[in-house]
């Protein structure tokens, strides 16, 4: 696959890999603090106590503001690099990171994070539905079941790549030195 690092955004899905020298977004799922976009068929979903909006160890789970919706630290953006919080599992639904996207002239986006058969892959989903080439690093995706993790990049790369090429970070890097 050939790719230009300057059309190249790197999207982290709900954590964030080491930095490289393209065009960076990071995305946290999370709903508004009165829940107003939190569909009832979403919140009534998952084990009582822990579902959307119930107490937690770090505040409300998945509600934004709270301490557990914030991004760990370490890996904070820096100034400039958006910051997209979405209400689903994909990061094109109900945002505008597709406007982002195009206001930056990005064409291919590399897209890792968690969960690598869920949030990971609905973006990459979304993502190829709007036209652009994705790569995903799959040493820099996580599941809680590694076998979802292993099908999730299967699915993406299946029939030559139907959704976006899977590779791992050491030829992505490479790759991307080169290109330089």
């Amino acid at each position: 696959m050939c790719f230009l690092p300057r059309a190249t955004g790197v999207i982290t899905i709900d954590a964030e890999p080491e930095p490289i020298r393209v065009d960076p977004a990071r995305t946290r799922e999370g709903h508004r603090p009165d829940m107003a976009d939190a569909p009832p068929a979403k919140v009534e979903r998952g084990a009582p106590r822990k579902r959307i909006g119930d107490p937690g160890p770090m505040g409300r789970i998945l509600i934004r503001g709270e301490a557990g919706h914030d991004i760990v630290p370490a890996l904070y953006p820096q100034d400039g690099e958006p910051v997209v919080d979405k209400p689903g599992k994909g990061a094109f639904y109900a945002t505008d990171l597709h406007g982002i996207l195009q206001n930056r002239d990005i064409e291919t986006l590399i897209v890792c994070g968690v969960t690598t058969e869920v949030c990971v892959h609905t973006t990459v989903r979304e993502a190829n539905d709007r036209g652009y080439r994705c790569i995903v690093p799959g040493d820099c995706c996580g599941s809680y079941f590694p076998e979802f993790h292993e099908v999730g990049l299967r699915m993406i790369k299946a029939q030559g790549g139907i959704f976006g090429w899977v590779t791992d970070s050491t030829r992505l890097l490479t790759a991307l030195g080169d290109a330089q």
